[in-house]
């Protein structure tokens, strides 16, 4: 036992320094933790964030200019008062998301009781936008219209009142739940990328005939893959965790970070397994990289990272609870967002590592069958 473990540590280190030599592949790692989960955390929100909105005021009363007065940033600019012969220019050119047209005698039909119309037109081009900002404008615009009026009628009270309040993310700000899912995301990417790069490097480079004449197993190689990989990505997402995250996005995490890194190992040891697969059916880095493509977007799309599992199909539901990146989204969802132990996250993290096992098995197959085809 005792030779078989030098030998795992021995190649593990082999695969560190060989990755250390690839500047290409270092690059990716650092950018990947660093400014590529920033720049996904902040530049692309789901929610509304300064949206370009004009107002057509042709009511020129003191409602109308309450509701022009109601839209502010974040959410939107300040907005530009046009002419109502501009809407269209402006539309057309990309100058506003939305124009808001307040029609003459507004406040005076309003106040008659007479439920007046305002016109909304909407660069429906900017598709996240118009169907955010939709919504919200009629919210304010009922709300600034529904207060106004009790100043003059005074209505009776609501015999239900809602009492509404965030947990976990009380802002709504939707870089908290971005950038934890990025993570999620990379740290499975970059396991897939760097284990199958590992060994399809050492096919193009002839040194798996090297290995093939050394007193060394299969299973080693495969688990100093395994490890070595496993290492730089757990140590990434450590910094990604404390720099990025909670540092330059002020992320608050309310989990135990370590269960979190445990239940990454424990991903790791799945997706590092698949990414040797793939290296085993791919000849090449090209035909790698196609077989990651096909691979990554289901497993990612699919785990609850980008749209929640409830709105899925229940087969695409029951073929994604074999996946392990549906089980790590819920594990860093429910460790890192509601501060979850391991009372509640033990049955996904078993989960994991029964997938962990199985790939593991299937990808030393495959592996054992590729290394005889090549002896």
């Amino acid at each position: 036992m005792a030779p078989r473990l030098s030998n795992i540590l021995r190649l593990g280190v082999k695969e560190l320094w060989s990755l250390w030599r690839d500047p290409a592949l270092l690059v990716l790692i650092v950018y990947t933790f660093t400014a590529a989960l920033y720049f996904a955390a902040t530049a692309a929100p789901e929610g509304l964030r300064r949206a370009a909105i004009a107002i057509v005021d042709e009511d020129d009363s003191a409602l109308s200019a309450r509701i022009a007065t109601a839209f502010y940033p974040p959410q939107f600019v300040p907005p530009a008062r046009i002419a109502p012969d501009a809407a269209d220019a402006g539309l057309d050119a990309g100058m506003y998301a939305f124009v808001l047209d307040i029609p003459p005698d507004f406040q005076r039909d309003v106040l008659a009781g007479r439920a007046p119309k305002i016109q909304l037109a909407v660069d429906a081009t900017r598709m996240s936008q118009a169907f955010t900002g939709n919504g919200t404008i009629q919210q304010i615009v009922l709300g600034e219209v529904a207060e106004f009026v009790r100043r003059y009628r005074a209505d009776a009270p609501p015999a239900v009142d809602v009492a509404v309040r965030q947990r976990f993310n009380q802002s709504l700000d939707p870089a908290w739940f971005g950038s934890v899912m990025e993570l999620a995301n990379n740290i499975t990417m970059l396991s897939i990328i760097l284990t199958g790069a590992a060994l399809i490097r050492e096919r193009e480079h002839g040194t798996i005939e090297h290995l093939l004449v050394m007193p060394v197993t299969p299973t080693e190689i495969m688990l100093s893959k395994v490890w070595a990989m496993g290492l730089i990505v757990v140590a990434a997402a450590v910094v990604s965790l404390t720099v990025v995250i909670r540092g330059a996005l002020g992320v608050q995490i309310h989990g135990s970070a370590a269960l979190f890194l445990l239940c990454a190992a424990l991903h790791l040891f799945a997706t590092t397994s698949m990414g040797i697969f793939m290296a085993t059916v791919a000849r090449s880095m090209p035909q790698f990289g196609l077989l990651l493509m096909l691979t990554l977007i289901p497993l990612q799309m699919l785990s609850g990272a980008v749209t929640p599992r409830e709105s899925m199909p229940d087969a695409v539901r029951w073929l994604m609870s074999l996946a392990p990146t549906t089980h790590f989204v819920d594990l860093s969802q429910a460790i890192l967002f509601r501060g979850a132990g391991l009372a509640i996250a033990w049955p996904s993290m078993l989960a994991l590592a029964a997938i962990g096992a199985v790939l593991f098995g299937l990808s030393l197959a495959r592996f054992r069958k590729t290394i005889v085809q090549m002896a």
